[in-house]
């Protein structure tokens, strides 16, 4: 019995390092393609747009309009936050009644409410009506039924981490709120780390903004160096949350 026990304990072992194996190339192909993304004439052209998104959107929007934005971008919705915050941390730089810290702040703020629309709209629909949602009409969002039943395993693991390093990968900023909703996660550790996640990318982008402006190729050129910073943080973060958790879960073992 003791030496079947011992055999299980094994390869519970091996079956746990292979997953968080699995799951750091996933993260790993996550963040490649979204840097990737970043360094091609996609983001180019919207940083060579960035003084027309600013005079004639940003700046007419106001504070409420980068809340708004934000929270759209935060949900289901594909509404990429590189066109919202940078030319906002442009205007802080050149408007006297723009701040960047007001920028980031509407920023943050919007984040977290979409995410908690999710959050909301999990918890209440329940897994069935949300996997069948994004069975039916994923495609039209760029959400995968396999890339959420992904990111819900990772969850199911290791819930706290996942809701803070999602918030750093671009394309699935949407889909970490749905586990965590579904989970019924404690909902004031769900805010906290959903917002310090996005307070990260926010300030990041706002920060890109404020510095580079107007200057198309420096900011393509910023945001993607910065994003890389980003993601190799989170993908170490999450290397270290798992030989943390294998380690105390091997003492608990011998002991």
């Amino acid at each position: 019995m003791e030496t079947a026990s011992n055999s299980g304990r094994g390869g519970g072992w091996l079956r746990r390092t292979l997953q968080a194996a699995a799951l750091i190339v996933v993260l790993g192909a996550l963040g490649y393609g979204a840097v990737w993304a970043l360094q091609h004439d996609g983001l180019l052209w919207l940083a060579a747009a960035n003084s027309w998104l600013a005079d004639n959107l940003i700046a007419v929007l106001g504070y409420g309009g980068v809340f708004v934005l934000m929270a759209i971008e935060s949900s289901f919705i594909p509404f990429p936050s590189e066109i919202v915050i940078p030319p906002a941390g442009d205007l802080a730089r050149r408007l006297p009644d723009w701040s960047l810290t007001g920028v980031i702040v509407a920023g943050i703020a919007g984040s977290l409410v979409g995410a908690l629309i999710n959050y909301g709209l999990a918890r209440y629909l329940g897994r069935a009506a949300i996997v069948g949602l994004i069975g039916r009409y994923g495609r039209y969002v760029h959400i995968s039924v396999k890339a959420y039943d992904r990111s819900e395993a990772f969850f199911h693991r290791h819930g706290e981490i996942a809701t803070f390093t999602g918030r750093l990968i671009p394309g699935i900023r949407q889909i970490v709120s749905l586990p965590a909703g579904l989970a019924r996660m404690n909902l004031a550790v769900f805010s906290l780390l959903t917002a310090l996640g996005a307070g990260l990318w926010v300030a990041m982008l706002a920060v890109v903004g404020y510095r580079f402006g107007q200057d198309a190729e420096r900011v393509s050129g910023a945001l993607a160096t910065y994003s890389v910073w980003l993601v190799g943080g989170a993908l170490l973060l999450v290397a270290a949350y798992v030989a943390f958790h294998r380690l105390r879960r091997r003492t608990r073992e011998s002991s």
